[in-house]
């Protein structure tokens, strides 16, 4: 199957980044290399692109991609959670434009055995590194009732979690629960009739809540965001695309924080924190696919980017 990944918001990114072609730039997420090739296209030989990923099926292929552009290119198989350790492995102390896209890749989704679609009968696995021990059929089974509610509730933002919890405890005594569409079922037997057709699957949040827990992914971009702004030169950019509420949330709000001096109460008479601001925001409000990139991929349709430089 070929890898495919179809770039989000390119030229916002690239534009973004504001590239200067001696520069060190980080992928954070590097996929099917869909922004490294633009970004590599515009270095130097002295540039330098660093490429991160948990998937070695996108290593590999990005390997590959990337092999005629002339900047320097190093790929690690690694979390972007780790961006401290791979950029300290490789003496690297600051950089010049982070990019993150969050979301999973076209070829992750499409690729029937990595049991992230609910389209399709798969193994429930849902690892974005296939090397890690903890996949979406172990949650499923061995998580306990009170945990499963509160990853439905927390990361898929789920109404009807308390009824899909109730059924999966139920059906997985009678027998394991090993594949997607399994699932699919049970969370289908725990919605109301008249709301199973209405706007998309209804396992949609269930599966982006496993998915979440599965990968780590929040603790991962928390860590991330401290990392990225602490290693960022001066005037350094960082370019972050995010797929739900979520993970917005935690970058707005991270943006805000970091772009502000004074974080006392309203009510102090003076500055007793001595917080002072990290970032510039290069975005105020988040910048949203056009609506040709929509119609062209609609896997675009509910992604964010958010833009901020290191003062």
């Amino acid at each position: 199957m070929e890898f495919k990944h179809i770039p989000i918001m390119l030229s916002e990114c690239i534009s973004g980044l504001n590239i200067k072609k001696d520069g060190i730039y980080v992928d954070a997420t590097l996929g099917g290399a869909g922004h490294s090739s633009v970004i590599a296209s515009k270095l130097s030989e002295k540039g330098v692109l660093i490429g991160i990923d948990k998937d070695e099926k996108a290593l590999e292929v990005s390997r590959e991609r990337l092999k005629k552009y002339k900047c320097k290119k190093i790929l690690v198989h690694s979390d972007f959670r780790d961006l401290e350790k791979v950029l300290d492995d490789l003496g690297i102390e600051k950089v010049d434009g982070i990019l993150a896209d969050l979301g999973v890749s076209s070829y992750q989704i499409d690729e029937v055995s990595r049991g992230f679609s609910y389209m399709k009968d798969a193994p429930l696995d849902m690892r974005m590194d296939t090397t890690s021990r903890l996949d979406a059929k172990y949650i499923v089974n061995n998580y306990k009732e009170a945990d499963l509610l509160k990853i439905l509730y927390d990361y898929g933002e789920e109404n009807f979690a308390r009824s899909i919890v109730r059924n999966i405890v139920q059906e997985r005594q009678k027998q394991e629960i090993t594949t997607t569409l399994q699932l699919v079922k049970i969370i289908e037997k725990s919605y109301p009739p008249k709301l199973l057709h209405k706007g998309g699957s209804v396992a949609k949040k269930t599966f982006q809540a496993l998915r979440i827990e599965t990968n780590g992914e929040l603790d991962a971009l928390k860590q991330l965001l401290d990392t990225m702004i602490d290693r960022l030169a001066p005037q350094g950019r960082l370019c972050i695309i995010t797929f739900h509420s979520l993970e917005d949330r935690i970058v707005k709000d991270k943006f805000k924080l970091e772009s502000t001096d004074c974080i006392c109460p309203k009510e102090f008479p003076i500055c007793v924190c001595h917080h002072k601001a990290r970032l510039k925001l290069i975005t105020k409000k988040p910048l949203i696919p056009s609506s040709d990139e929509h119609k062209s991929n609609s896997r675009s349709s509910s992604s964010k980017l958010r833009i901020a430089e290191k003062i």
